[in-house]
């Protein structure tokens, strides 16, 4: 990843073929260790610890230069990979390639990088810098190498830390460490999901042990009604953020508690409600234990709600404050973004369990039950009304927004009744539309093209609609080339794993060679990667078979599609759907033209994001609260084709990609179905497939690739995790902390 990750299936090695690179076991048997190969390790291993290293194209080649075979193996893992070199060794192979001149590069480029404050931090980040922003999420998406993350959610989170990383802003971030992580997805011969756990080896993760400021380890203890819980703190270093993460599995917790933050979105309520507790409360007692005071609070969803009750407590406790009082200051140091129109996506918790893991901290709170609960409810004096996060959230800050212009909108239609007697538009939710961390998703052979034509150092000005207007000046010939290129990369990548796991399910030799030869890459190619939630409408294409059909096979202009995805283990219309599309590889009639690619991760995205020529978005509107997979698709030129939901809403011009619908949805789910899939076979016919397969004389698309240029000069500076990140520091940090900003809709 990064302004171009490379990775294994597209990244150059440096200085030698692999064909000519020795495989580690053969370098020569080691000595004593040399200080010059200690300090040459030292520096590869530190390089490594810094997850920084996965937006930096060159590091990252430095790692794969090392032993390619080994660095796709171990999921590009680069401590796993240096791991199994010795000193002498890595000296020796770096002296081979002649890699140790761009490994002190690397190093010194870290260190500066590490040291110097922005420019932007220091006009912009003010007192932030003496009290930084506590960002908490329930999951982190930064590399697939640390698999702390299910999906949007989590990358979100990676992205937004990376770019405050990247613009200097003060903040640390808060979580938890899963060492199952999510699950790893297979199909089997039926074409339905199955899932698998694995544990992640701590030893092979940029984490540390979060030493206090007696240089201690830091532990926190959480009681409830039905004991303790405790929870080690690790650290992981995101460029200059500092994650930390915190861990159940101590000594001292009984062996339920010890599995409790083993896996991400397991188990039942009981399990979510402690998962939470940790989360929130924890997380805030670990920033006290580390000697962190933030100024203001970030809590990404409703799931971090229980961190502000703990530092309401802790007003109380140190500042001699009334409840009230403190509940009124921690509700304006404290932002809140909701990610999900969905109903079913908001967390509940019943008065018992509220109780029997709130109720010590109710205590030290001086309030009732009924208050606690009151907290959590629209109607606070309703017994019936369950414990609501995302309304304990809403109700505990002063700075709340959505995550696109519509979903804004949606969210203050959906909490309306929380403030009675204003009209909708009163209601103060605002929104920040997400964005993408522009360098862990453009292919690195596109950042050689922007490299050529845009300013220099124009990643420090991603945000400035100037420097992409500088893609009209890229020759159309030579964009087509770099995005051909990166789609065979794509096909090469889907061949190698459809064959594979084809092999693994044990499939038969004629199947296993067909998918060595499937997709064309002379065709027009579709992506279709998320969730498989039913909302998101996977099969929408399908809708009407024949015609679909009939665009796949057209002799003079075919179509071909990529798919990738998880369903929720407890999802079973996810997990039919899945099952029907995996299993359209047994009907002739989509033989060799349509995709599934098992195991939907970051490294399937980034392949997926760079190589294909359309991006495909179809959900039931208004149910996507933003979406950013497009934004990522947009850097690397693939044009989007998506319904006016979530970002794609107040992003689509008519000139930078296409629409399905007009923007509007029927009361009824299955007409606005039947309207969209419609719309979306007329506009493939009508607008997509002509756009693409309409040549020059020298084979060149001009059409399309004019939409390509549109699509990347509107949007690339306007949906990036740069910008979102800059509205969050300038309308709700810097006016939680104290300073002066203009706000959101605050109250």
């Amino acid at each position: 990843m990064a302004s171009a990750t490379p990775t294994s299936a597209n990244a150059p090695i440096a200085n030698a073929p692999i064909s000519t690179l020795a495989p580690v076991a053969s370098v020569r048997a080691p000595g004593k260790t040399s200080p010059r190969a200690e300090t040459l390790y030292d520096k590869c291993m530190a390089l490594a610890r810094n997850l920084s290293w996965t937006w930096s194209p060159e590091t990252i080649t430095l790692f794969q230069d090392l032993d390619p075979v080994r660095w796709r193996a171990l999921d590009h893992n680069p401590i796993a990979l240096l791991s199994e070199f010795t000193p002498e060794q890595l000296h020796t192979r770096a002296v081979e390639l002649v890699l140790q001149s761009r490994i002190h590069q690397a190093y010194r480029c870290l260190k500066e990088y590490l040291s110097t404050t922005t420019p932007w931090a220091k006009a912009n980040t003010g007192v932030l810098g003496s009290q930084p922003v506590a960002y908490f999420s329930l999951e982190f998406g930064i590399h697939e190498s640390v698999p702390i993350y299910s999906g949007g959610l989590g990358i979100l989170s990676g992205d937004h830390i990376k770019s405050a990383s990247g613009l200097g802003v003060p903040m640390v971030a808060v979580g938890l460490f899963y060492d199952q992580g999510y699950f790893k997805q297979h199909l089997d011969m039926d074409g339905y999901q199955q899932e698998a756990y694995f544990d992640t080896k701590v030893e092979n993760l940029p984490m540390e042990p979060a030493l206090g400021p007696d240089g201690e380890p830091v532990t926190v203890e959480i009681h409830t009604r039905s004991g303790r819980l405790l929870a080690k703190v690790w650290l992981m270093r995101v460029g200059r953020v500092k994650l930390y993460l915190l861990d159940c599995d101590v000594e001292g917790n009984n062996a339920e508690d010890r599995e409790l933050t083993s896996r991400l979105y397991g188990g039942d309520h009981r399990t979510r409600i402690r998962q939470e507790l940790v989360a929130g409360v924890g997380g805030v007692r670990a920033l006290e234990a580390l000697g962190i005071t933030p100024g203001a609070y970030h809590l990404n969803e409703g799931h971090l709600g229980f961190a502000t009750l703990e530092v309401v407590r802790q007003r109380m406790q140190n500042d001699g404050m009334s409840f009230d009082d403190a509940l009124e200051q921690v509700a304006g140091q404290t932002a809140f973004t909701t990610h999900t129109p969905v109903p079913a996506g908001h967390d509940r918790f019943s008065g018992e369990l509220i109780e029997e893991y709130l109720g010590p901290l109710r205590d030290e709170l001086g309030i009732s039950f009924d208050q606690l609960m009151g907290l959590g409810r629209v109607d606070p004096h309703n017994g019936q009304e369950t414990f609501c996060m995302t309304v304990l959230g809403l109700k505990l800050s002063r700075r709340a927004n959505g995550v696109s212009s519509l979903h804004g909108h949606v969210s203050r239609r959906m909490w309306t009744s929380l403030w009675p007697g204003r009209s909708t538009e009163e209601i103060p939710i605002g929104h920040i539309t997400n964005g993408v961390h522009v360098r862990s998703w453009l292919a690195w052979q596109m950042q050689h093209r922007y490299d050529r034509h845009f300013p220099a150092n124009w990643y420090d000005r991603m945000g400035e609609s100037e420097v992409w207007q500088c893609i009209h000046d890229v020759d159309p010939g030579e964009l087509w080339e770099t995005h051909h290129a990166l789609k065979n990369l794509l096909l090469a990548f889907v061949r190698r794993c459809t064959s594979r796991d084809r092999r693994c399910r044990g499939e038969s030799e004629e199947a296993i060679e067909a998918a060595r030869h499937m997709l064309d890459p002379d065709i027009l190619t579709i992506g279709f990667g998320r969730r498989f939630a039913t909302y998101k409408r996977a099969d929408l294409i399908l809708s009407d078979p024949d015609r679909f059909v009939s665009m796949l096979n057209d002799p003079d202009r075919p179509v071909q599609l990529i798919f990738a995805g998880k369903a929720h283990p407890a999802d079973e219309p996810g997990k039919q759907l899945i099952k029907k599309i995996a299993n359209l590889r047994h009907d002739p009639r989509f033989a060799g033209r349509v995709a599934f690619l098992e195991d939907y991760d970051i490294n399937v995205a980034r392949h997926m994001i760079q190589g294909v020529d359309v991006w495909l978005n179809n959900p039931r509107r208004p149910l996507e609260a933003s979406g950013t997979s497009g934004q990522k698709a947009v850097l690397n030129v693939a044009l989007n084709l998506s319904v006016l939901d979530g970002w794609w809403a107040e992003a689509y011009d008519g000139s930078n990609g296409f629409s399905i619908g007009k923007g509007s949805h029927h009361v009824d789910d299955a007409i606005t179905d039947a309207r969209d899939a419609a719309d979306l076979q007329r506009v493939l016919q009508e607008e997509v497939i002509p756009s693409y397969y309409d040549r020059d004389v020298d084979g060149l698309p001009q059409q399309w690739i004019k939409r390509m240029m549109n699509s990347i000069s509107s949007l690339a500076w306007r949906f990036s995790a740069h910008r979102m990140v800059a509205d969050y520091v300038r309308h709700a940090y810097i006016p939680a902390s104290g300073g002066l900003s203009c706000d959101m809709k605050s109250r």
